[in-house]
């Protein structure tokens, strides 16, 4: 896609710490770390979010996500990752893409990254959980 950066590192055209690259994935360092050794991993094909991803490449994808979790965690002795992804909202590049961030305890990193909230009551949540499995039962 033109102009979309992710697409240009996936073909070379714009520089970055490239640590895997196949046909399906391409991860690299982000330019802009949480924590030394943050990935981005992101599909070779410019799709924006995860929704737009065709569901027989969602599994390929995924495991290379895995698998440079693991590499992630391994390669910087860390105690774990955090494994993340925003779709529209919060997505500086419009281009559906995985953070994997290395973690370690007491590395400063507090929960999420926005505020909890709590349902008024169970009756409110079950609303909640009514809606997301109507929906889902109704998509194809």
């Amino acid at each position: 896609m033109p102009g979309c950066p992710f697409c240009e590192i996936a073909a070379g055209a714009l520089p970055a710490h490239v640590v895997h690259a196949d046909d399906v994935a391409v991860a690299f360092l982000d330019a802009r770390p949480v924590f030394k050794g943050h990935v981005l991993v992101v599909p070779r094909t410019h799709v924006e979010t995860l929704t737009d991803l065709p569901v027989e490449a969602v599994g390929p994808f995924f495991t290379r996500v895995r698998a440079l979790a693991r590499a992630v965690e391994d390669g910087l002795a860390a105690a774990g990752t955090f494994v993340a992804m925003n779709n529209k909202v919060s997505q500086s590049v419009p281009h559906l893409h995985a953070h994997i961030v290395p973690r370690n305890r007491k590395d400063g990193l507090r929960g999420f990254f926005w505020p909890r909230v709590k349902y008024e009551d169970d009756t409110e949540a079950a609303t909640y959980a009514k809606r997301i499995r109507e929906t889902l039962e109704a998509t194809p």
